[in-house]
């Protein structure tokens, strides 16, 4: 079975789960609009590949992680678009989830998926009891303070920001969760792939940023001009246009020089050039030149 078939698997059967008797279904409902259809997946997938080059020697390990950082996402897609922040009408898309059910149960439905990727974490390890820990650290220090997607997100509440210590935390966090905690769930050794997760968090952040400015609307699946309409950090705004694509090129060079020696180097390098030409679409290129 390929890594997304795994993925798709994994939520599908934890979402199931949180939607057992008793819950209220309009609340399950949302949860799962906000989960599919889903986007890339490729935090899920970059966690999938990187147990594998380590051995992927517990794959329900990796899996119950890999769909525990892709509930993190997606909770913070919903948060991300209500009202108090990016007051989006569209992800994917598709209406967003305030959109389409009302903003009290977009926030209850984020919450839930918080909860629900450390219950799915600990669902999928009790095979692996001594990696459990671990695994919950390293997804905890990915969603909270002091450097998570949490602390990112509140970066936009403060009057000074650090464009790199945004980028690190809202975008980064959770691609270094996916690359760590691949290599702690399949048996590896986490420091050798902190590096990779982030440079390639950091590329899509400012892959995001110019997409924000020069992205079609209908491919992208949401509302543009979000940074400059609500005064956020944005490497577009700091660099150019130019300058911005330069770094994202540079991160996605580095990303590939930050690949440790092993047996999947070669799928793994395959999955950052697939992502390159999916970040730096022609048309962009075009409108830097």
């Amino acid at each position: 079975m390929d890594g997304t078939a795994r993925i798709e698997r994994a939520i599908e059967a934890a979402l199931e789960r949180s939607a057992g008797r008793g819950s209220p279904p309009q609340l399950a409902t949302a949860m799962r609009y906000a989960v599919f259809p889903g986007g890339a997946r490729v935090r899920p997938r970059l966690c999938l590949a990187v147990a594998e080059a380590c051995g992927d020697s517990e794959p329900k390990s990796s899996e119950s992680m890999a769909s525990a950082i892709e509930f993190l996402h997606c909770a913070s897609l919903v948060h991300d678009d209500l009202p108090c922040f990016d007051n989006a009408d569209s992800r994917r898309g598709k209406p967003s989830v305030h959109m389409a059910f009302g903003e009290p149960l977009a926030v209850l439905a984020g919450d839930a998926l918080i909860v629900l990727a450390f219950e799915t974490l600990a669902h999928g390890l009790p095979q692996a009891p001594g990696r459990l820990a671990s695994l919950l650290m390293t997804l905890a220090r990915a969603s909270g303070m002091p450097s998570g997607i949490v602390a990112g997100q509140a970066w936009e509440c403060e009057p000074n920001v650090s464009l790199s210590e945004y980028h690190r935390q809202k975008t980064g966090a959770l691609f270094v969760a996916a690359t760590v905690g691949g290599a702690i769930a399949g048996g590896g050794a986490p420091e050798q792939w902190r590096r990779l997760g982030e440079c390639i968090g950091e590329a899509y952040q400012v892959a995001d940023d110019i997409k924000d400015l020069v992205a079609d609307r209908a491919v992208l699946g949401k509302p543009l001009g979000q940074d400059a309409a609500n005064g956020r950090p944005s490497a577009v705004g700091q660099l150019g246009l130019r300058g911005a694509l330069t770094r994202l090129e540079g991160l996605l060079s580095e990303a590939m020089e930050a690949i440790p020696p092993c047996e999947g180097q070669t799928e793994l390098r395959g999955i950052i050039r697939a992502q390159a030409t999916r970040l730096v679409p022609k048309e962009l290129a075009t409108a830097a030149a």
